[in-house]
């Protein structure tokens, strides 16, 4: 059984706090069980073939409560587990329960550089997740709404993905974190950004350094940003990175290490992950604790 969404832009102003929604038909399953996560089938005009959206719940999941979503971006394509399972580590490490968020795993048909291929409307990554699998989540799941409820972690290419999808999508997003990213990376070609990036044009459009000084007015105040250790050969993207958001004076948050296994489950998560939950508290006082059974706010 599917659910059919026909997402019409229009839609967009009359729900300013939602993310761009896409006109497209997208075919989305209801929630399967797959061990400690539920999920999600997806068909997309942005993706090639079917791709899955992975779900993780607090223990405590109450549908009469309203939570941030944290976005666990993966670094291969498809099912790909060479470098660990981020909503795994994520369960492990008992972060969805410590910080009571609802913890969303997207799969891709490519390798995930989170961009948009200029002429293969089969990988359109950034638009399937700004306007398919968001739109879901926020249509499907009890969360808090606009910007504020939605924050991104990733490492390596993800990583890359987590900064560029809020510098380019600074009124989606609330924070994103990066452990050991290529955040320097100034040409398409290395670590297989060709077919995804489809050339050096389109990868201007979402080179981090460019990112940074064309949108820094754009993040306000506070630390949006994180960067936190490094591996072997990031080290010095990650200082770059640094150094551009320190001249540019963009409050960030900064680790210069410790070096860790470039992985999701070598240690580097849990802080990353506490740096982004770290608004909870001002979300609470606000009020966006539960809901009415009309779906509105009390």
């Amino acid at each position: 059984m599917t659910i059919r969404y026909i997402l019409m832009a229009t839609l967009l102003l009359a729900a300013p706090e939602c993310p761009a929604q896409d006109k497209d038909l997208a075919e989305i399953s209801t929630a399967r069980k797959d061990g400690n996560f539920q999920f999600h089938t997806v068909r997309s005009a942005y993706q090639s073939g079917t791709t899955k959206i992975r779900v993780l719940l607090p223990d405590d999941f109450d549908k009469k409560r309203r939570y941030r979503i944290l976005y666990v971006l993966p670094v291969e394509a498809l099912d790909g587990k060479r470098w660990g399972n981020g909503l795994e580590a994520v369960r492990k490490a008992g972060l969805h329960n410590k910080h009571d968020l609802v913890c969303v795993a997207p799969t891709f048909s490519h390798l995930p550089w989170y961009a948009d291929h200029p002429r293969d409307p089969h990988i359109r990554q950034e638009s399937y997740l700004t306007r398919a699998v968001l739109p879901f989540i926020d249509k499907t799941y009890p969360v808090v709404a606009g910007k504020e409820g939605r924050l991104l972690v990733g490492f390596s290419k993800s990583g890359w993905g987590a900064f560029t999808l809020l510098l380019r999508n600074p009124g989606l997003f609330a924070a994103a974190a990066a452990f050991d990213a290529p955040m320097a990376l100034n040409k398409p070609g290395p670590y297989g950004t060709g077919p995804i990036f489809g050339g050096r044009e389109n990868f201007e459009k979402y080179r981090v350094e460019n990112l940074l000084k064309k949108n820094r007015g754009r993040l306000g105040p506070g630390k949006r940003l994180a960067l936190l250790g490094y591996y072997n050969n990031f080290r010095s993207h990650h200082v770059k990175a640094h150094t551009w958001m320190d001249a540019l004076k963009i409050e960030h948050h900064w680790r210069d290490g410790p070096r860790r296994k470039h992985s999701w489950d070598s240690g580097w998560l849990p802080e990353a992950v506490a740096l982004l939950a770290q608004p909870e508290k001002e979300h609470r006082r606000k009020g966006a604790g539960r809901l009415q059974g009309d779906g509105q706010e009390k």
